[in-house]
């Protein structure tokens, strides 16, 4: 029997002269689709770890994803790329960047998506927010990526993304008004496809406009023409966890938050303009670099129906993980021949040990298609970090990776260090076959 859609399991289930017909197969369907969660997967933009009141902020309110944190999983060693393209291009590949990435701004065509894979599982699958992926028409239209609807900043055009935002929805591209702001507009998108869609699986992704520059007064914001770029990034801070607890009060509203599973992350670290404080020392945002500030971000998962309150997971995580995690936690599949670098994180989300990473590995060229450097390959773990050249940091002692470890340190600890993310560093590519394409 071919899959179907919930509603219109129930419809058949209420038919009785169907439901005696296929007993077996209609209660196994029901079954299934009873235990698959929707999906609410939210990335920030340009917003580091520190930013959090869950990770010990006390300078920034976010009593909403505190409280996402506070009911669920805190992962405390989440990374992403450096830079904004590339940790779109992961997350939605399960792939590495050595593998796929090409283009600053361009998700290539033909690449296998998180939301093709749900979509033919049959869930409903929306984007609202910033795309940054379509090259003017050398990249991947989201339509092309799986997403029956869309609401996008920056698809065929630019435009402000906040006040007056230019936004392509579905096929209409709309300057909006001068009192109209960006992350309203697609809150309320996403708001109105949830309840379009309560009574089937759906999956909304949300790679947000906020917190990214220009920093700019929200609407929660004092006055609209305040200038200083710390304030207003402290605003837009409070205005994103505002609109996320909106997208949360939705679920609650729809009575759907139970077999929902949200994921909470952002997709590089804070723009190099903030300083933040964070257990007595003081944070410079690190976007673009490879270090922990540039690259370590808030991971949240909140499922009260599967996942324990108040946990905390300390495992090693990046963005290839999380395509494998959604197959898994909603019964999709990949396709044969679809490589991923990824690991699925749901036995963790289940209170179970999993399979973590030893080792993470990163290639990182944001413009790979141009005259910048070759682009950088390293592997590292909690503690230590070796990249291509030899360089090894011990980021327990240096995490501004300011002295390397000297090449002859005979210690155990770091020659063993050495050894083993060399190994690892061997085992993945130097440059992907799709690269440059």
């Amino acid at each position: 029997m071919p899959d179907i859609t919930r509603r219109e399991l129930l419809t058949l289930l209420a038919g009785g002269a169907a439901a005696a017909a296929l007993p077996g197969v209609l209660n196994a369907q029901a079954a299934a689709f009873a235990k698959r969660p929707n999906v609410l997967l939210i990335m920030a933009d340009d917003l580091g770890y520190e930013c959090l009141g869950a990770y010990g902020s006390k300078q920034y309110q976010t009593p909403r994803l505190d409280a996402l944190a506070a009911g669920g999983l805190r992962f405390g060693h989440c990374y992403a790329q450096p830079l904004c393209t590339p940790s779109r291009v992961q997350i939605m590949t399960g792939q590495s960047n050595v593998r796929n990435y090409s283009q600053f701004g361009r998700l290539n065509k033909g690449e296998f998506t998180f939301a093709q894979m749900l979509k033919s599982a049959g869930y409903k699958t929306a984007v609202a927010g910033k795309w940054q992926l379509y090259a003017a028409g050398k990249g991947t239209h989201p339509t092309q990526a799986g997403f029956d609807e869309y609401c996008l900043w920056q698809l065929d055009r630019l435009g402000s993304r906040y006040w007056s935002p230019l936004i392509c929805t579905n096929g209409k591209t709309v300057e909006h008004a001068a009192d109209t702001y960006g992350p309203d507009v697609f809150c309320e998108f996403l708001c109105r496809f949830m309840t379009a869609h309560k009574d089937e699986p759906f999956f909304a992704y949300y790679p947000m406009v906020l917190t990214h520059d220009p920093f700019e007064p929200t609407p929660h914001s004092a006055r609209r023409t305040g200038a200083n770029k710390q304030k207003n990034f402290q605003d837009m801070v409070a205005y994103m966890d505002a609109v996320v607890g909106r997208l949360v009060a939705h679920l609650d509203k729809l009575h759907l938050r139970e077999n929902t599973l949200i994921l909470f992350t952002g997709d590089n670290g804070t723009g190099r303009a903030i300083n933040s404080e964070l257990n007595g020392r003081t944070i410079r945002g690190g976007k673009g670099s490879t270090t922990e500030a540039g690259m370590r971000v808030p991971l949240l998962a909140n499922w009260p129906a599967t996942i324990k309150a108040g946990g905390t997971c300390d495992d090693l995580v990046d963005f290839t993980d999380v395509l494998p995690t959604l197959a898994e936690a909603c019964g999709a599949a990949v396709p044969a021949g679809v490589t991923l670098d990824g690991r699925s994180f749901l036995p963790q989300l289940q209170g179970r040990k999993g399979n973590p990473h030893e080792w993470l590995f990163c290639y990182y060229n944001p413009r790979p298609s141009g005259p910048s450097a070759p682009g950088v390959r390293f592997a590292f773990d909690r503690r230590w970090k070796l990249y291509d050249d030899g360089r090894l940091f011990d980021l327990s002692a240096d995490v501004h990776e300011k002295s390397p470890a000297v090449s002859g340190d005979a210690s155990s600890e770091s020659a063993a260090a050495r050894t083993r993310l060399r190994k690892a560093l061997d085992s993945m590519p130097r440059v992907g076959a799709k690269i440059g394409r």
